[in-house]
């Protein structure tokens, strides 16, 4: 996934949440302008390129003292970036860094 382009397209307005992220993010008191902004300065950790439709990408960033996980897709076509998911990322599946999947035993 090109990055420039994902960040360009979501700072255009060039997105759309997905359902099922809108409720999540109630559910977890995550606030969508806390997702914009993992995806605007946040890291890229973990890279989707095969994913469907479109290749996508989890990012990780600290908000508001919050470590935070957002998975957003690029569709390079139409140049519109959509939001997929976003959590609070948990010690049981990831090491202190938050950036690290923990190996499965």
């Amino acid at each position: 996934m090109d990055l420039d382009r994902l960040r360009t397209a979501l700072r255009a307005g060039r997105f759309e949440w997905r359902r099922h992220v809108l409720v999540r993010l109630a559910q977890r008191d995550i606030l969508q302008t806390d997702v914009l902004e993992v995806l605007d300065i946040g890291e890229v950790i973990e890279d989707y390129p095969r994913d469907r439709p479109f290749p996508s990408a989890l990012f990780f960033g600290v908000i508001r003292g919050m470590a935070l996980h957002v998975v957003a897709a690029h569709d390079p076509e139409e140049d519109r970036a959509y939001i997929v998911a976003a959590y609070v990322p948990d010690l049981e599946q990831f090491e202190e860094d938050f950036r690290t999947r923990r190996r499965r035993r």
